[in-house]
């Protein structure tokens, strides 16, 4: 059995969650876009990808951009986003003597109660 490559399960689970949304099932999307049921489930679980054309009309039908399958909501790319900034922050930290670690670690402990406050 061929393994599902990540990037099609993320697609996949974008374009099941934007169908969703909007209130379709696998029938009438598969029907708008031109697709067989089978293969919009195939889609929607990773097996396959998404050619340019077919995500275009999966865009259209769904009157939403193309980025938005590919890439997830607002809040999923904001999360990737602070997700590799985290990792940045991690690896300079992990550099600096212990003598100033702890003093970032006390000023980011405070800042953090502070802003817990709010």
């Amino acid at each position: 059995m061929k393994e599902k490559k990540p990037i099609n399960i993320e697609v996949g689970q974008y374009v099941k969650q934007c169908r969703e949304e909007a209130g379709l099932t696998q029938e009438a999307f598969a029907e708008l876009i031109g697709l067989g049921v089978k293969h919009v489930s195939a889609i929607e679980c990773g097996a396959v990808g998404v050619s340019l054309s077919t995500l275009r009309r999966m865009s259209k039908a769904l009157s939403v951009p193309a980025d938005l399958l590919l890439f997830g909501t607002a809040d999923e790319i904001e999360r990737q986003g602070r997700f590799s900034e985290l990792q940045v922050l991690f690896s300079r930290l992990s550099r600096l003597p212990p003598n100033k670690f702890r003093v970032v670690k006390d000023i980011m402990d405070k800042l953090l109660e502070a802003l817990a406050m709010e």
